[in-house]
């Protein structure tokens, strides 16, 4: 028998249908993640975590887990620890690696190093090149975009200009290297350069176009209580970026995110924090708070 559905049945049947197969083919969110990813609809770019210091003894199955159930949507793997993401890793291992995160909405959004490139020995700031190349060849290999490196220091037989023209120079060798990969460099406003303008003089003197800053939430970005001035000063080169607790008012956090949202940033925040709690209810408050932000 005919039935007269009207052209509005028709789109909701539609429309129903279409959702049934948008959930059948996507892995279901863990349970507390579905308001999370509400929220993230709302806002262009996402809330993940490094992996030092919660997820710092976690293997990679936990790490996952982990961010699935408090709806964190992206990680960041440092070195050295457990989840065991590092440049000795052989070809299967890497396989293995991008196989895992291929499985899951969360996304490998860079591997942290510990490279710098502040020293007076030109030999140690070469290996320092040479390693971030490595780490470059990892992340094409298991899927990151980002490479993470740092300065760390001055040198104290030169001007601090000096040492910041250095680091810079040096970044840019690193940036050709992940040129070649389709990889870019985000340099951690990190150790005693780096405040804003320092971080500025590091990038001037980079001058590469596959390499950036990752902002590092920083007590002394906060002048008279506000990190707009700073923030400004290297906004052009910010490509990524560290929080920590969001739940403290030990940082102008709602400026921050609203700095952000009006530099049309679609990246990632990532939570560089420890706990004594369960992880994943800790993440929740932390995704919880961000969310209001």
């Amino acid at each position: 028998m005919f039935n007269p559905l009207t052209r509005r049945d028709m789109i909701r049947t539609g429309l129903a249908a279409a959702g049934l197969l948008a959930a059948g083919a996507a892995r279901p969110l863990a349970a507390g993640a579905a308001e999370a990813a509400a929220g993230a609809a709302k806002c262009s770019f996402h809330l993940g975590m490094v992996t030092y210091m919660v997820g710092a003894k976690m293997d990679l199955p936990t790490l996952i887990d982990v961010c699935e159930k408090s709806g964190l949507e992206g990680v960041e793997l440092r070195t050295t620890h457990k989840h065991g993401v590092e440049p000795s890793l052989d070809a299967a291992g890497r396989a293995k690696v991008k196989e895992t995160f291929a499985k899951t909405k969360v996304k490998l959004v860079a591997l942290g190093t510990t490279c710098e490139f502040h020293a007076a020995d030109p030999a140690t700031v070469k290996k320092n090149i040479a390693e971030t190349g490595e780490f470059v060849k990892l992340a094409a290999d298991v899927g990151a975009p980002l490479v993470k490196v740092r300065p760390n220091g001055f040198r104290k037989d030169v001007s601090q200009d000096e040492s910041l023209k250095q680091i810079g120079k040096a970044v840019a060798e690193c940036g050709e290297l992940a040129k070649e990969k389709g990889i870019v460099i985000v340099v951690e406003m990190h150790g005693p350069p780096s405040d804003a303008p320092n971080m500025a003089k590091i990038m001037e003197a980079c001058k590469h176009p596959s390499c950036g800053l990752c902002w590092n939430s920083n007590a002394g970005d906060a002048k008279t209580g506000s990190v707009k001035a700073n923030f400004d000063l290297v906004k052009q080169w910010i490509k990524h970026c560290h929080v920590r607790e969001l739940t403290k008012n030990d940082y102008p956090w709602q400026e921050l995110m609203t700095c952000f949202k009006g530099m049309g940033y679609t990246g990632y925040t990532m939570l560089e924090t420890s706990t004594k709690e369960d992880p994943v209810e800790f993440l929740k408050k932390q995704r919880a708070a961000w969310e209001k932000m």
